[in-house]
């Protein structure tokens, strides 16, 4: 697992190494164009910055390997690492483990519960599953590779993907924090 640093470090040097290739074609780019590029690179470098490990980051390289556009950047970003690492089924035991342990609560909190009505029990249950459901089905749009996971590994994907969507903001405030300070530095030079 990576530090945050080190991901951070990780993160900026393939960032900046895919932006060099989207920006070296001599073909001029509109905005939205740009704006692609720059989502295009960061998604990669983050998706290779974790070293293809979890899900998430396996199905970002290989949806930007399908884009035959693409697929220069993801090879130069990943380099020798580009065939995708097979996740291990451990989680699918772990999950089962899970499963039998929630349902064992579920039936001991139901037990306790027994003295409320059952149609009230009842219909709480109904929106508590529906609500559950609907939100899963959110969750699994939102992370990448997310329709084929099961409950418990999205939850575990989901929040790998928001820690890596976190170092990704991180750096590139400091990115922009630090042109800031270049062109703020340049325009005192100037004035002077």
């Amino acid at each position: 697992m990576h530090t945050s640093s080190t991901l951070k470090k990780e993160f900026l040097k393939k960032w900046i190494k895919g932006l060099q290739i989207c920006c070296s074609s001599n073909k001029k780019m509109d905005l939205m164009e740009r704006k692609k590029k720059i989502k295009l690179s960061a998604d990669i470098a983050m998706a290779s910055a974790k070293n293809p490990a979890t899900s998430w980051s396996n199905a970002l390289i290989s949806e930007a390997k399908k884009n035959k556009q693409d697929t220069i950047l993801v090879n130069s970003l990943l380099g020798t690492e580009s065939d995708l690492k097979p996740q291990k089924n451990t989680d699918r035991i772990i999950s089962v483990h899970k499963r039998v342990q929630y349902k064992k609560i579920l039936k001991r909190s139901c037990n306790a519960g027994k003295r409320m009505n059952k149609k009230k029990n009842l219909v709480a249950t109904i929106l508590a599953k529906r609500l559950v459901k609907k939100r899963t089905k959110v969750l699994k749009r939102l992370v990448p590779g997310g329709e084929s996971m099961n409950e418990f590994s999205l939850i575990k994907e989901a929040m790998d993907y928001m820690l890596s969507l976190k170092v990704q903001v991180d750096v590139m405030r400091s990115v922009v924090t630090a042109a800031e300070v270049l062109s703020e530095d340049k325009l005192m030079k100037l004035v002077e």
